[in-house]
């Protein structure tokens, strides 16, 4: 496993060589790994605070099932995002913990990317936590 960082990464700012801008961002962000197999990314940006914090790391399993509740790393609006699924009357959202941060709807799951099944605060074992 490899550790990134994202939180916005733009199809303009990765090569051009997929057809489907999302699909080349994707391509770009996650590590060269078969199929499935989970991967790890740095957490950067204040949005999912206090759960989540600046500098720790999250690990994503891309097959994962999401669910209302679930932590995600999802494509949307030209961007990657993480946030927390929820399933409300009128639809999905995509939940920012920090409330300073706004919530997102989607029309269905098809934003979503991976599920983060763990984080940890690098040198810090026991700091570890699972979310499956």
């Amino acid at each position: 496993m490899q550790a990134q960082t994202y939180e916005t990464i733009r199809p303009s700012q990765v090569a051009a060589s997929h057809a489907e801008a999302s699909q080349t961002a994707f391509d770009a962000v996650l590590p060269d790994c078969a199929g499935g197999e989970s991967f790890a990314l740095m957490v950067q940006g204040q949005s999912m605070a206090p759960e989540f914090l600046e500098g720790e790391i999250i690990l994503i399993e891309p097959e994962g099932l999401a669910r209302d509740g679930s932590y995600v790393l999802a494509w949307h609006q030209e961007q990657w995002t993480f946030r927390q699924l929820l399933r409300t009357e009128a639809g999905w959202l995509l939940h920012a913990l920090n409330p300073a941060f706004a919530d997102d709807p989607i029309a269905d799951l098809s934003p979503v990317r991976g599920v983060i099944i763990q984080k940890a605060l690098p040198g810090r074992r026991r700091a570890s936590k699972h979310y499956i």
